[in-house]
Order: structure tokens, then sequence, then C-alpha cells
């Protein structure tokens, strides 16, 4: 009993061990950015040197463009750290973590030697830490942020820095007035829907709705505006770090100002379009009107909420961009249809990318990709009756001056659980 209680203890701090050295690395992708953001203008100079000097004389305006570049860099920067400062980590960043590095040698892994090589691992946390009030977002602190001094800094590939620069540009699609053009495009259809599905919410008895990938928390905080005790659930670090500073720290609507759109020199129609500054929040979110009851918990969602103590729990599930993230669609699906009430509402709206499509490694990730007629299929097996489905054109993170727009066609659909959902 001894050896088997030893076992469990061992697995434990294990996975502690494997979340903290996950976390450490996002936080580090973060620290990162300005150097990796610098490196990219140090190759833009690069090549700008190697022009013969007639080509120099007609481009003389770049070297000043490029110093335009680095001050932009800096207040990005500037954000990204006071973001850091006001996050407190929900676990003790200061553990020792060789357990890894034991287990890995144990397990006589065929990896390059690092544990987190899977994109889950790197960005995501493995369990719930907590389903915390909007004001709160996180309790549990480390005993300092000796994390965030530069000597503790290590680096990271490339493609973690070029998460945090995703994040920047998810800013602007939930807490810019230049991104409303996307939220009417992708959050208007939703909160229509709530809006005409419940008609009679009443303030000491608001229907409940879960938002699961709320990635930011806009889409969660403005079904909360409409009478709903609503509940954000996010499984990226990377998301949670920022929608926790943006929720919970601002103080003022436009605060912040950030340059997202200065890494890419691609499709841009003019130098300023490129260098323009955003101010965030578009609103400050704890003057916004929301209703008691909003929170945000992070967590992965089925692990989360296939708890047998969620089921029957929820009036309304709404999806937006969220159902491709999974490595089991039929799943996320089969959660959902336990944790609705009779006759809740699921809304649904988004593409089928199937994030985990092009995953190629050693682990064979696990994907499975349906087309939305077997999507539809599986809801039906669930009880799902399909009410009303559409096609709706949106763009996501989409520079608005640039010369190339990425569109989606989605699927918006409302099913009721007894059941409607709705698939976009």
């Amino acid at each position: 009993m001894s050896n088997e209680a030893d076992e469990v203890e061992r697995r434990r701090k294990l996975e502690e061990a494997l979340e903290v050295k996950a976390l450490r690395r996002i936080i580090n992708a973060y620290l990162n950015y300005p150097e990796a953001s610098e490196e990219d203008v140090k190759r833009n100079e690069r090549s700008f040197k190697k022009l013969p000097q007639t080509h120099k004389a007609i481009l003389s305006h770049l070297p000043s463009k490029f110093q335009k570049l680095r001050w932009c860099i800096a207040q990005n920067s500037y954000f990204i750290f006071e973001m850091l400062k006001a996050f407190e980590p929900p676990i003790d960043l200061s553990l020792n973590t060789d357990i890894c590095e034991d287990q890995h040698h144990q397990d006589n892994s065929s990896t390059s030697g690092d544990i987190l090589d899977s994109q889950e691992s790197l960005e995501t946390i493995p369990r719930e830490h907590g389903n915390d009030n909007f004001g709160a977002f996180y309790k549990i602190s480390s005993s300092s942020s000796e994390w965030l001094n530069p000597s503790s800094q290590s680096h990271v590939p490339l493609v973690d820095v070029d998460k945090v620069r995703c994040i920047i540009r998810n800013i602007v699609r939930d807490w810019a007035a230049e991104g409303q053009k996307e939220r009417d495009q992708c959050y208007k259809p939703i909160l229509e829907e709530l809006e005409r599905l419940f008609p009679n919410r009443r303030k000491e008895s608001p229907p409940t709705c879960l938002v699961p990938g709320a990635g930011l928390g806009r889409l969660a905080l403005e079904i909360s505006c409409l009478g709903f005790s609503s509940q954000g659930n996010e499984f990226s670090y990377y998301m949670m770090i920022c929608s926790s500073f943006i929720l919970n720290i601002t103080q003022a609507a436009g605060e912040w100002t950030i340059y997202p759109w200065i890494h890419s020199n691609c499709n841009s129609l003019a130098d300023n379009d490129q260098l323009r500054p955003i101010s965030i929040p578009d609103v400050h979110p704890a003057s916004a009107g929301i209703t008691e009851g909003f929170s945000m918990c992070g967590g992965d969602f089925v692990e989360v909420y296939g708890d047998p103590s969620q089921e029957g729990s929820w009036d309304a599930v709404v999806t937006c961009f969220f159902l491709d993230t999974a490595h089991n669609i039929v799943e996320y699906i089969d959660v959902i249809s336990k944790i609705l009430k009779d006759n809740g509402v699921w809304i649904n709206l988004g593409p089928l990318l199937y994030h985990f499509a092009d995953m190629y490694s050693l682990e064979d990730e696990m994907s499975i990709e349906l087309s939305l007629e077997d999507v539809k299929k599986v809801a039906f097996h669930y009880g799902f009756e399909l009410e009303k489905e559409s096609t709706i054109e949106t763009t996501y993170t989409t520079n608005p001056r640039a010369m190339m727009q990425h569109y989606h066609l989605n699927a918006n659909c409302v099913e009721v659980d007894g059941m409607k959902f709705s698939l976009s």
C-alpha cells in the first residue's frame, strides 16, 4: 500500500513540475518578445545594407522606419511587462522541476530531450485552476516575482514568441474599437440568438451560459452584460495571462496603447498603416454592466466540465471558434449534451479548421476531423435538434487595412437539447 501511495505522490509531483515548466516557458516567450522582435528589425536592416547605393537612395526613408519599429516594439514590451507584473501564477514557479528530467530519462524517450515538445503541453494547463469571480482571476501567488528577473530568463523557440504576437492581434479582435467589425461578424449573431431564445431574463435569477474557449474574455463579458450569469473557460496560459490583466487590472477605457501590426511587412498599403497605434480596451470591463456571477475558469474543457457535478448545470453553451480545437470533437459534443439543462441551448459559430490536423510529431497526436454534415449527425446522436442554421463569412485577427484578407465561411447553428443547437 505504501508503494502505491508513493507512486501517487510521485505522479502528483511530476504533474506539478510539468506545469511549472510549461508556465515558465510561456512567461519566457513573453519576456523574449523584445529580443526576438529586435532581431527581426536587424534582419531588415541587414537586407537594406545589401542594396546598391542607388537603390538605398530611393528607399532612404527605411532607416527611419526601422527606428520607428523599435519604438513600437518598446511600447508593446512595456504593455507585456506590466501585464506579467500583475499576473499571479496559480502555482509556485520556484518549484524544482528536476523530476521532469528524471522521469524523461526513466522513460527512455526517443524525443530530442525536451519533455515539453507538444503544442498542448506548452501552452495549456492540465487541470482546473478554479472558478474565480471576475475580480479575482487567480488567488494563488508565488512568494516573489523572481520569475520576472532578466537573469532567470531563458530562450525559447521562436514559435513560442509567435504565439505572443498572435495574442497581441487577438487583443485587437476582443478589446479594441478596430476589432468591432470582427466582433459584429462573430459575436453579434450569437448575442442576438441568446436574446431571442431567453427573452424573459431576470436579474434575481439570470440564465446560466458557459463559453468554452473564451480566449481573452470579451464574448463571455458581452453575454454577461446581456443579463446572463456567464462563465468563460480557457485552456491556454497565453490567453489567460492576458485576459486576467484586461478584465481585472485595467482601470479605464483606452488605458493602454499597442502596435499589433508591426510584425509583418507584407501586404501593407502604407507604412503608417503598419505603424498605427491601437488603444485598448475600448470599454472598461468592470464598468461594462456585467451580471452577478460572471467568472473565468482555467482548465481543460473536458476535464473540468466532464465532471459529474457539472451535469445539467447550464441553460446555454456558446462555442465560438472552439469546436475544431478538439482532439476528439465527438467528446466535446458529448460533454456539451451532458452539462446542458433539459431544453438547454447550444449555439456554435466557427470553422472546422482542426488545430491538430497538421500536427506531425513522434507522439502522433489524435485528430478526429469531421465534415459539417458528420458534426451534425453526432449532435443528433446526442439528442440535439437543429433549430437554425446559416453560413457567415468572417475574418479572424485580420488587419483591416492589409491588402490581403483571409475569410472563414463559418457554420452558425443553434441546437436545443431535447435540445436545440446552432452551428455557424
